[in-house]
């Protein structure tokens, strides 16, 4: 199995939320959504070939929270990024989630799988 990292990142170092300004608030960013008004099909497409070959993802906890307030409610099939992301095992890093938390709506539990303890021999 293949480990591909996925980043969204500005010329200027800022790898956080890309997609709108309340998406990620946390520790008071206040730049989130900085990649919303800069829409980018070769983006689009590219995101899309690297979920064409994945096997799953691999989350950190906020992601996930993130990724689990919107994904599950983009059910076109025509979305390949969504279909990816919905239909795809997940494996959360966390030391804070406890298994009733890691949860997908629509999705069996067992879907959503927790990575604590070493996470690099997890991994």
């Amino acid at each position: 199995m293949k480990l591909t990292v996925q980043t969204f990142l500005t010329l200027d170092g800022v790898m956080q939320a890309p997609g709108g300004p309340e998406e990620d608030a946390s520790d008071a960013f206040t730049h989130g959504g900085w990649q919303a008004p800069f829409p980018d099909p070769a983006v689009g497409e590219f995101v899309t070939e690297l979920n064409n070959h994945a096997s799953a993802f691999l989350l950190g906890r906020r992601t996930f929270d993130i990724f689990r307030s919107y994904w599950p409610d983009q059910t076109d099939p025509a979305n390949p990024i969504a279909t990816a992301i919905n239909s795809l095992p997940k494996y959360v890093v966390s030391t804070s989630l406890s298994k009733g938390d890691a949860s997908w709506r629509g999705e069996h539990p067992d879907t959503v799988r927790l990575v604590t303890g070493d996470i690099v021999a997890a991994v």
